[in-house]
């Protein structure tokens, strides 16, 4: 098995996870069965011990025969890895330094279980919808794609705007609001979540359409066919907006179209036995606690 490592950001209050990951690693592959992102391995350098042992990796070509990508971080860095395995298949394990953990729940302090699992062949996981913009300009050249969300909202100015989105070229509504959200069911419990969209199980083959703070309060989301071609057109007093793929964001000319499909591929997330959908969100979101005592 091989298998690279990625991170967007070395956290020095975390050294003993890395340096206990990369001394577990060494202990049960080869060395030059392990590689590092090179963003990450030169933040690692002079803090963990031995790390030139390891080769190192920059692009997604690099990555196409690993068979494991082991996610370093909160869910915003498996946010970001989808530009590195992109339609390679390759499964991402995402192990949390960060704070919530949706994405990311297996914590760095019970880590070596599930790792035991994957390096003795017991590698499942859960394949998560992409979301694929095209626009006229080509924003976000070949990484047009997210995992959680396409986002589109006002840019400069307090006054809101207008989207009008069509559904396979029908016409469905348009929304005056600070923005306007479309989702994935790994995405539903990000930002759509926080704009009172609901919370859809991994697997749904849909998609969810959520305003940011409507103007008409009767304006509720959306939840529809994954297969279904969303196109949105913008209106407003500003002559840009901004256009975001989870954490990644441009702006956009007023007289652009947003064409959002599903992506050729899925993202591979792996899945352990006991950090299921449900009881993660049982956790991070405190369900089933009484706290009147």
């Amino acid at each position: 098995m091989k298998i690279g490592v990625y991170g967007i950001k070395f956290n020095p209050e975390k050294l003993s996870t890395f340096q206990n990951l990369f001394t577990y690693l060494k202990t049960k592959l080869n060395k030059n069965k392990i590689s590092i992102y090179s963003g990450l391995y030169k933040q690692l350098v002079g803090n963990i011990k031995d790390i030139d042992d390891f080769d190192t990796f920059s692009y997604s070509d690099e990555i196409k025969n690993y068979d494991l990508l082991i996610c370093l971080g909160g869910d915003g860095s498996i946010l970001d890895s989808l530009s590195i395995v992109r339609s390679s298949n390759i499964p991402v394990f995402g192990i949390n330094t960060g704070r919530l953990g949706f994405l990311s729940s297996i914590s760095s302090e019970e880590v070596k279980a599930p790792l035991d699992e994957i390096l003795s062949g017991n590698l499942q996981y859960e394949r998560r919808s992409i979301l694929k913009l095209s626009t006229k300009s080509n924003h976000f050249g070949d990484i047009n794609y997210a995992l959680n969300e396409v986002t589109v909202q006002k840019k400069d100015s307090s006054s809101m705007m207008t989207i009008h989105a069509y559904v396979d070229d029908e016409y469905l509504n348009s929304y005056w609001a600070d923005g306007l959200i479309v989702s994935t069911p790994t995405g539903s419990t990000g930002y759509n979540l926080s704009c009172s969209g609901p919370i859809i199980m991994p697997g749904s083959s849909v998609f969810i359409i959520t305003p940011i703070a409507p103007h008409n309060l009767n304006v509720r989301p959306l939840i529809i066919p994954d297969k279904k071609k969303i196109t949105l057109k913008l209106e407003g007093r500003d002559d840009e907006f901004l256009v975001a793929l989870d954490a990644r964001s441009e702006p956009i000319k007023i007289n652009e179209e947003l064409v959002i499909n599903h992506g050729e591929f899925y993202m591979n997330v792996v899945r352990t036995p006991d950090h299921s959908f449900f009881s993660t969100i049982r956790n991070k979101l405190n369900w089933g606690l009484d706290n009147r005592n």
